[in-house]
């Protein structure tokens, strides 16, 4: 084994994880939706929503007939909602064209829908245990750490660069302990500020190290202002029920549910008065500003401002497809993002 892979793989058996939930099986099941949920978000925040999905969705053919509703209220808070959709299509496509069985090289899993490159490799190395490389953002930190790769990660180059590194420090052997292993020092020793050098098997080899670079590398994404978008959420509120709206099912919070929002620029009693009777059907009656909400996105800032509308009457049109009136405590335990469940528990008696 290079001396790279053995120094990690020792310090992995030693001092890495080895409790996590998903590591008790190689079901590849368990895997795939692991590997899945940790896209982008942090282990300790996977965990309990990972737990819930196992226990109401034990295989891929469970997942594969579940509705995608009832996926979506089980995936409700863990963000980037385009992976429970993904993850519900990929079942579905596995029991149409692989008998149920999730397929075994990188390759064939990287043609499954929300299955990148990095994704397909780690599910191949841990329920196949297959020679393939990952490059998730905590490894392209440690690589470019260890050797010196100067330049944001993201540009074409840099990653390009990463890849074949990743690929040529594979070992021939142990390729879910050494999987398991540059996650684990990517997650916990080299971290993205503070890193523990002290702790890590790779420190005497480190060039950041060595040159003083590791505030440096790898570099950060190039800054630019963070665009700002406007929403006037619509709180309906009638007979301790609220009105919510599913959302279109490609774009933000794709298939949740969420309050009906003003046409862009509204924000006045009045505008919500009229859309209301016009367009959802309620009569309203008392409209009150709430406080307003900013809620931050990869590539935008949403700053909404729920009005919160005391509805007096409601026609037959209100309760059309897409639309839907629930008690306000059932309305939180549906899929509905984050914020909008933050604003429904914070909701008191309508009035």
């Amino acid at each position: 084994m290079p001396d790279f892979a053995r120094k990690i793989v020792a310090w992995q058996r030693k001092h890495g994880r080895h409790d996590l939930p998903w590591q008790q099986s190689r079901d590849p099941y368990r895997i795939w939706l692991a590997e899945v949920m940790l896209q982008q978000t942090q282990v300790a925040a996977v965990i309990p929503y990972y737990e819930r999905m196992v226990a109401r969705l034990p295989d891929v053919r469970a997942l594969a007939r579940a509705s995608q509703d009832a996926i979506l209220r089980l995936w409700s808070g863990l963000g980037y909602y385009a992976r429970a959709r993904n993850l519900h299509a990929a079942a579905r496509l596995i029991v149409r064209q692989h008998a149920g069985k999730l397929p075994d090289t990188a390759a064939q899993l990287q043609l499954l829908p929300g299955v990148g490159r990095s994704t397909a490799a780690a599910i191949a190395a841990f329920a196949y245990g297959r020679r393939a490389a990952i490059l998730d953002g905590n490894v392209k930190r440690l690589l470019a750490r260890c050797f010196g790769i100067a330049g944001y990660p993201g540009e074409r180059a840099v990653e390009a660069r990463l890849w074949e590194l990743a690929e040529g420090l594979l070992p021939r052997r142990a390729l879910p302990a050494y999987t398991q292993a540059l996650m684990d020092l990517g997650a916990t020793v080299c971290t993205r500020s503070q890193p523990k050098c002290t702790q890590c098997p790779l420190s005497t080899q480190c060039v950041a190290r060595r040159d003083g670079l590791i505030a440096l590398l790898p570099a950060p994404r190039p800054r630019r202002p963070l665009p700002l978008r406007r929403a006037t959420w619509l709180v309906l509120l009638h007979r301790g029920c609220v009105l919510l709206e599913r959302r279109p099912t490609t774009g933000l919070w794709g298939g949740l549910w969420a309050f009906p929002e003003l046409p862009q620029g509204g924000a006045k009693a009045s505008e919500a008065r009229t859309f209301c009777r016009r367009e959802l059907g309620s009569e309203v009656g008392a409209v009150r500003r709430l406080r307003v909400i900013e809620h931050g996105f990869t590539h935008f800032r949403l700053r909404a401002l729920p009005l919160r509308c005391s509805v007096r009457a409601v026609a037959s049109r209100a309760e059309a497809p897409g639309r839907l009136w629930l008690e306000v405590g059932d309305a939180a335990r549906a899929a509905v993002p984050a914020p909008v469940r933050g604003l429904l528990r914070e909701l008191g008696p309508p009035g």
